[in-house]
């Protein structure tokens, strides 16, 4: 028997708020399809505001109030059976996270959940970057955000440790990263995985997936650290303008895109990985694999 269910992920990032509504079907005993119907992204960068003043600036909150609105509308409009809403960095250090998800669920009925840095990495990690893992393999898995960025080590099969720093694209570009922290980020990373010989990187989030679209590459085959090296000195050698013009970027992708860079470089350099793979996941993708896990819990 055929079952077909919508589900919705909305996540609010420091760079940009998306709404992922995602198909899953069953056949009978057979493995269920995941399939994404629509994604909605919004360039609002929520971390511009909150890392250099502290909380969402009002003109801000009326943009994402509009946002939330029309996603309201859409998973109507769709026919959802359930969502997830989950907000990151930037509204967890706003002094007026909280006042502004009330002031959004009065509005539209759509509850955000402020979530920490391992409970993100945790929903990553329950995507289909497990089907990527070899047991006989190991991977630092790279997630590269505006506010944030989270790392997780995966070795034998396993999530052997994982933590999440204060370093992301939008902070970087405000000149907010203090030279400790990359030190920190550094330190972890060489330290948890120095005693493997081989490390490869996976790497997530809207920059290392726009940069795999322009390799060229076939999906599922690996980016070099060459590679990427030459293309972060591709990047760097063209002005703002020049990226959005010559390289057709978005221009809220034009600017966050070479820090994101050096973040994957620094952790290839840092891990000794030869090569990163891009399997195109991301925090709305483990949400949508966390409702349909819930609902096999409820029904088991």
């Amino acid at each position: 028997m055929l079952n077909i269910e919508k589900y919705a992920a909305i996540d609010i990032g420091s760079n940009a708020i998306r709404l992922l509504i995602a198909t899953v079907t069953e056949m009978g005993e057979k493995p269920p399809h995941f399939k994404k119907t629509s994604l909605v992204r919004v360039p609002i960068r929520l971390g511009a505001d909150v890392f250099l003043e502290g909380k969402i600036s009002e003109r801000n909150i009326g943009r994402m109030l509009d946002a939330m609105q029309a996603f309201q509308l859409l998973m109507k409009t769709h026919g959802i059976s359930s969502y997830r809403a989950c907000a990151t960095s930037a509204m967890r250090e706003a002094n007026n996270g909280e006042a502004v998800a009330k002031v959004i669920f009065d509005a539209t009925g759509i509850d955000i959940e402020i979530i920490d840095g391992e409970i993100e990495a945790s929903l990553i990690a329950s995507t289909d970057l497990r089907n990527l893992i070899d047991s006989e393999k190991t991977f630092l898995y790279v997630d590269v955000g505006g506010g944030s960025t989270e790392f997780t080590v995966f070795a034998e099969g396993r999530t052997v440790t994982s933590k999440s720093f204060k370093l992301g694209t939008v902070r970087v570009l405000n000149d907010m990263v203090r030279e400790t922290i990359w030190e920190e980020v550094k330190s972890w990373i060489q330290k948890n995985t120095k005693k493997y010989e081989k490390v490869s990187l996976i790497g997530s989030g809207g920059n290392i997936n726009s940069i795999y679209k322009a390799s060229g590459k076939k999906i599922g085959k690996p980016l070099s650290y060459f590679f990427l090296a030459d293309y972060f000195e591709k990047l760097k050698s063209y002005t703002y303008h020049e990226r959005i013009y010559e390289l057709e970027m978005n221009a809220d992708r034009a600017d966050v895109i070479i820090p994101a860079t050096k973040i994957y470089l620094s952790a290839m350099k840092w891990s000794k990985a030869k090569n990163i793979y891009v399997p195109k996941i991301g925090l709305a993708d483990g949400i949508i694999k966390d409702l349909y896990s819930q609902k096999l819990k409820y029904k088991t």
